[in-house]
């Protein structure tokens, strides 16, 4: 199993497909997973039940996954001790973009609960979460502008897959 992780933006499930085409590994994206198990979309499930209940759904989806997957997680996933645990018994992968790239990405997307017209609030969630993501890699690989192609075939060659 390989996870990819990284802020909201940062191209996770995008770099998951490519990964999979190239290595023959199924995926998986979490947030798409979860919307299908529940019936109804991640901005609902916060709007209906708050982000504790989405971030216990997360975890019940981690503790489920096994085989050979790539994993797109969310953006907030490494939040818990539990999750941290569940994603450091595989290859952990974190796709490090600039705040700057995330925002650039993010200016005109709706579908973010956690992203808001608050520049100061989006940037303090984005450090907050930086140092986590580092903490729990088995690989960093910068992805500000590189595409989806190059950053797989840079995965793949450094892990040597």
């Amino acid at each position: 199993m390989i996870f990819l992780i990284g802020y909201m933006g940062s191209g996770k499930s995008t770099v998951a497909k490519q990964l999979s085409e190239s290595i023959g590994f199924g995926y998986i994206e979490m947030d798409g997973e979860i919307e299908k198990r529940e019936g109804r979309s991640i901005p609902q499930i916060f709007e209906e039940d708050g982000e504790k209940k989405f971030r216990q759904l997360e975890t019940s989806l981690l503790q489920s996954l096994s085989g050979q997957i790539i994993v797109s997680t969310g953006g907030g996933v490494i939040l818990s001790e539990e999750n941290q645990k569940l994603l450091t018994r595989s290859t952990v992968v974190f796709l490090d973009a600039s705040f700057e790239t995330i925002n650039k990405r993010l200016a005109d997307d709706e579908d973010r609960p956690l992203w808001g017209a608050n520049i100061e609030e989006n940037k303090r969630r984005y450090e907050t979460r930086l140092p986590i993501y580092k903490e729990l890699a088995t690989l960093v690989v910068s992805v500000d502008d590189k595409n989806p192609s190059t950053i797989a075939d840079e995965i793949v060659s450094r892990l040597k897959l």
